[in-house]
């Protein structure tokens, strides 16, 4: 028995080309026939010699294995399914297509083309028709649209504006994406080239007919060498011109009257005249005179009156007396609707309805005229008529005021006088304070059957409290005035703090004084002395004004004696110099002024004599002997504020060796030692290596390692190093500060409170040694000449 099979193959070669045979097989024997179809050029019966082999890499470079990622436009991309073989060559069934628009090679920037074309849009209006078959009164639909190309990335969008009562979803047609081009370039999607006017472009198997484009559109395109054609106009809807002759139609041919109150409108919107009425309704039963608010709107020439409704009146309040509307000026009964109306129609024949002929009456003969009042005719004493009632205008506003002023010219508004004057309420008596808590509290309790705590100057304590480095607290130093020799040595810091007119005492301790420091009086409101305790008037409280250098006050009992103030005392008193007369270097030269003329003659020859080398110069000491051995009035705060409006100030010199001592005794005793990781720090700020640092970065630094030192003595010395400039050396303010390498000589504990500047004390300003008494001279008795012609 035999078996025959019969096979078809095929063989593919190295050149491609294909073999194809028939493969025959019986039981015993194996017989192959093939049937070879070789093309003409065929290299398979060559021997594999050198010249005899076509081989595809020679001259070929690149044999690397494609990325997935690539360059498109200068912006790395991933390039996903489409990435070639090996060497960059496309494989079967790939094509080489742009992703973007392709512009000329060597034009434009290499900026990528979604920063170089960010937000630019190419816009373009367009049509297309869309069939209607199942509508009778059109066939088809020109619907109008508008193409945006964006630039950045080659996307195209499709919008179809909105038309009023079209019936048909309008907006958004086309989505923004990329749009491939119809078959047979389906591969290839739409790019700036493929746009022109008057052609027609398929979107999605829709055809669009470009019309025209904006001007940006039309110069970017030519820019880039395109070509336009001559912009063409849409064809007509037949529907939408039925449309719209039939909206014609439904206008009247004769229309009618505009009254134009838009501009009065948008100039007198939310302006409202006030004016203030008054109505006598007592000849009627249960009737009393009424107060009104009338409220004139400049909009609209509309009138709205509401009542003034007082307390146990005995009236329910009603929300308006007269609702906005123009007020007719004759009070005429209502008219029935339709008897006012703004154009009148006489029929001139035919029939009632359709077949008649009607035409307007232009001379308007039926008419009915009405006047309104207007804002011309409301005056401070005139009678208005509303509805009936004789309503009479007493006052208005001050804007009221200003309006007619600038419109009328009018100057005289005195109010009209309706109401008798109030009759003044008899004084309340007050019980005396009966010793129970504070005096405030006893009178609240007074005041009414449920008692509240008293209120405190809220406004007050919130402008003088403290802000930043404005303390708003006034430091006076001052002694006790006592025989005892112990207490006549103790020395307290008197704090008045402006914010709720509170004094507090506090002693700073004393080494061997055999007294401890610390608080004296607590922070509270202190009486003057000398008031009965059980009165019923308010008592009084020291104030702001009554302390002062030199002012002798009573704080529970004890004398104190204001001795000194520190400078921020001197410079706020002179700043508020209005609320402090003895700060006020205007009222202390008028007590110079109003001396005799025996005690101006003595006044000069002393200044004479205390200034023998024509300097114009005296020291503060004799100047302030002579100011009080005259016994003018004055108190050692007006001599200390005359002798520092007219002194010549000397600043102190800072010993740096003692502020570099006082330093390191603070960072010693902080043990800290972190100076290595400072100079790091300072390196790495330091870009440029100058060795030098800004003010502002150096405190910053100090900050960040947390310095143990003072705010005042760190910024001292910040500025002491600084030496008037902007940057400071960071290796000389390490080394000064490093206890470890170069430590300094040991300090006394008196010297370190120098610069311990805590809550209880500040820094002093310049000390006053000299007085300009040529200026003062001239200041009080006139101009001089010379120091020669104060001499008699």
């Amino acid at each position: 028995m035999k078996r025959i099979l019969s096979l078809h193959g095929c063989l593919e070669t190295n050149d491609n080309s294909k073999l194809h045979g028939n493969f025959k097989q019986d039981g015993q024997t194996k017989v192959v026939q093939i049937f070879f179809f070789i093309p003409i050029i065929s290299t398979m019966a060559l021997p594999m010699l050198p010249g005899n082999y076509i081989n595809k890499n020679l001259g070929k470079e690149k044999f690397h294995k494609s990325q997935h990622f690539d360059y498109s436009n200068g912006v790395p991309m991933m390039v996903g399914l489409e990435k070639p073989g090996i060497g960059g060559e496309l494989l079967l069934g790939q094509k080489a297509r742009p992703n973007y628009s392709v512009f000329p090679k060597g034009q434009g920037c290499e900026t990528p083309s979604w920063v170089a074309f960010d937000k630019q849009v190419l816009c373009f209006d367009a049509f297309f028709q869309e069939t209607v078959p199942q509508k009778q009164e059109e066939k088809y639909r020109v619907r109008k649209c508008k193409i945006y190309f964006y630039l950045e990335d080659d996307t195209i969008q499709v919008v179809e504006p909105e038309v009023k009562n079209s019936g048909i979803p309008q907006g958004t047609l086309i989505r923004r994406h990329r749009i491939p081009l119809p078959p047979p370039d389906g591969e290839r999607c739409y790019t700036v080239h493929d746009f022109n006017v008057n052609q027609p472009m398929v979107l999605h198997s829709r055809t669009f007919t470009i019309t025209d484009c904006d001007p940006f559109t039309r110069n970017f395109l030519r820019k880039i060498g395109v070509r336009l054609n001559a912009p063409t106009a849409p064809p007509p809807d037949p529907y939408s011109d039925l449309r719209q002759q039939m909206e014609e139609n439904m206008k009247p041919q004769r229309p009618y009257e505009r009254q134009d109150t838009l501009k009065q409108f948008l100039d007198h919107d939310r302006n409202v005249l006030r004016f203030y009425c008054f109505w006598d309704d007592s000849d009627n039963m249960f009737g009393d005179p009424r107060e009104l608010i009338l409220h004139y709107f400049l909009a609209d020439d509309t009138i709205e009156i509401r009542e003034v409704i007082h307390p146990n009146s005995g009236r329910d309040a009603a929300p308006k007396f007269l609702r906005r509307s123009k007020l007719p000026k004759s009070s005429v009964c209502s008219h029935q609707p339709g008897e006012i109306t703004d154009r009148t129609v006489l029929n001139v024949f035919g029939p009632m309805g359709q077949g008649g002929r009607y035409i307007l009456d232009s001379l308007k003969t039926g008419a009915m005229a009405q006047q309104f009042y207007k804002d011309s005719d409301l005056t401070l004493g005139g009678v208005m008529n509303v509805w009936g009632r004789r309503v009479i205008i007493c006052d208005c506003d001050n804007f009221t005021k200003e309006y007619y002023r600038s419109k009328y010219g009018i100057e005289d508004f005195s109010p009209v006088q309706y109401k008798a004057p109030l009759t003044p309420e008899p004084p309340r008596p007050v019980p005396p304070y009966n010793g129970f808590g504070s005096e405030e509290d006893s009178l609240c309790s007074c005041q009414g059957l449920l008692p509240k705590p008293p209120q405190k100057d809220f406004r007050k304590l919130m402008e003088k409290d403290r802000q930043g480095l404005e303390s708003n607290v006034l430091r006076f130093m001052g002694k006790m005035v006592t025989d005892n020799p112990i207490d006549a040595e103790r020395v307290f810091i008197i704090s008045f703090h402006l914010s709720d007119d509170t004094i507090s005492v506090f002693q700073p301790p004393q080494r061997n004084s055999g007294v401890l420091g610390g608080r004296f009086l607590e922070r509270g409101r202190v009486k003057k002395p000398g008031q009965e305790l059980f009165k019923s008037e308010m008592s009084q409280y020291f104030s702001a004004q009554d302390l002062y250098v030199g002012a002798r006050i009573t704080l529970n009992n004890q004398d104190f004696q204001l001795l000194d103030a520190d400078e921020y005392v001197f410079n706020y008193m002179e700043r508020h110099s209005d609320e402090f007369p003895r700060a006020n270097i205007g009222s202390i030269l008028s007590k110079i002024r109003s001396l005799p003329e025996d005690k101006h003659k003595e006044i000069k020859q002393f200044l004479d004599l205390s200034d023998p080398g024509n300097t114009g110069l005296i020291p503060y000491e004799p100047f302030r002997g002579l100011l009080v051995g005259l016994e003018c009035g004055l108190s050692e705060h007006e001599v200390m504020t005359l002798g520092r409006c007219y002194c010549e100030r000397r600043q102190p010199e800072e010993d740096v060796g003692l502020m570099l001592a006082v330093t390191q005794d603070h960072l010693r005793k902080k043990h800290f030692e972190s100076f290595s990781d400072m100079s790091r720090a300072f390196a790495h700020q330091d870009q440029p290596k100058t060795g030098r640092l800004s003010t502002k970065e150096v405190r910053t630094i100090c900050k960040a390692f947390q310095l143990p030192l003072p705010d005042d003595l760190l910024r001292a010395l910040i500025h002491k190093f600084a030496a008037g400039s902007e940057d400071l050396d960071y290796h000389a303010f390490l080394a000064g500060i490093n206890w470890r390498v170069d430590p300094t000589p040991p300090i006394l504990p008196d010297d370190v409170l120098k610069f311990d500047l805590d809550g209880s004390r500040e820094a002093r300003g310049p000390e006053v040694k000299d007085v300009n008494c040529s200026v003062l001279l001239e200041d009080v008795f006139g101009s001089v000449g010379t120091n020669t012609n104060l001499t008699l």
